[in-house]
C-alpha cells in the first residue's frame, strides 16, 4: 500500500458529501469513521442524520462520541428519533445552505432511502458536493459490476442527483481477514474503471491496517473502528486514531 496514498487525513473533503449506498453497505459506520478521521485538520466538522427509513444503525445512535469530538450531528427532532416517519428538520436544509466547514449527509439505503435527497434540491443549489456511493460486494444486488451500476442508477434516479464516486466498504463483520480487504479494493477498483467515475477511499478495519502495508493499494484508506454494535457487544474507543483492542479484528456494518 502506498503510504502516502493510503493515509485518508491527507485528503481534505470540503463542502458537502453525500453518502449513499444499498442497504447494509455500511453507509452509517462510514459516516462516522469519515467524520472522526477528518476532525483533527477541519475547522469543523457536521453530520446529518437522513436516514429516515431503516430504524437500527443510524448515525444518531453515536451522537455522544460525535460531541465529544465536536462535531455537530444534526437530527430529527426528538420526538421522531426513533421514527420511521420522513420528517425533516429545517435545520436540516439550514445546515445545507450553509455548509461553509465540511457537511456530511448519511443517507438511508437504496432508492428508497436517497428519496429525500430529491426534497433538498433547493438547498443544494450552488453547493459543492460529491455524493459517494458505499459499496460492499459481499452484499446481494452489489456483488458484481452489474449490480453496483444498475444500484447506482436507481438511487441516481430518487435522488435527482449523479453518484460522483466509489467508496469501497468489503468486510465479512468479524470474519474479515486482510485478504477480504484486497479482494474488494480489487472489485471497487474495476467497478471506478467500468464506471468511469473515481475511487475515493477504501475502508478496513483499523486491526489490519498493518497488514495491508506491503499490498498496492493506490487509493485512501479509512481505518473503521467499529461503533455500531449490537447490545451486546463493545463499540470500539476512538483514541488517537487506533482501537482499544489491536488484536481484534472488527469489520465494519
Amino acid at each position: 500500500m502506498d503510504p502516502d496514498a493510503g493515509n485518508l487525513l491527507d485528503i481534505q473533503f470540503q463542502g458537502i458529501v453525500v453518502i449513499v449506498g444499498n442497504y447494509g453497505s455500511g453507509k452509517t459506520e462510514v459516516a462516522i469513521n469519515l467524520a472522526l478521521a477528518c476532525r483533527p485538520k477541519a475547522d469543523a466538522v457536521r453530520v446529518v442524520d437522513l436516514d429516515l427509513v431503516n430504524p437500527y444503525f443510524r448515525t444518531r445512535e453515536a451522537r455522544a462520541l460525535l460531541a465529544g469530538h465536536q462535531i455537530e450531528l444534526i437530527l430529527p427532532p426528538a420526538t421522531y428519533l426513533h421514527a420511521d416517519l420522513p420528517i425533516l428538520s429545517p435545520a436540516v436544509a439550514g445546515a445545507i445552505r450553509g455548509a461553509g466547514h465540511l457537511t456530511i449527509l448519511d443517507v438511508g439505503g437504496d432508492d428508497v432511502g436517497a428519496t429525500v435527497l430529491a426534497s433538498l434540491a433547493d438547498a443544494f443549489r450552488g453547493q459543492t458536493i460529491q455524493m459517494l456511493q458505499v459499496v460492499n460486494p459481499h452484499r446481494p444486488n452489489t456483488d458484481s459490476v452489474p449490480g453496483c451500476l444498475a444500484m447506482r442508477a436507481e438511487i441516481e434516479a430518487a435522488a435527482k442527483m449523479e453518484v460522483t464516486g466509489w467508496i469501497g466498504n468489503a468486510h465479512l463483520m468479524e470474519a474479515t481477514t486482510p485478504q477480504t480487504v484486497w479482494d474488494g479494493y480489487e472489485f471497487v477498483a474495476e467497478l471506478s474503471s467500468a464506471s468511469g467515475l473515481p475511487l475515493a477511499f477504501i475502508t478496513a478495519p483499523g486491526a489490519l491496517i498493518g497488514a495491508l502495508s506491503d499490498r498496492p493499494i493506490n487509493c485512501p484508506v479509512l481505518p473503521i473502528q467499529r461503533q455500531l454494535v449490537p447490545p451486546w457487544l463493545k463499540a470500539e474507543t476512538i483514541t488517537d486514531g487506533e482501537p482499544d483492542e489491536p488484536g481484534r479484528a472488527p469489520g465494519s456494518i
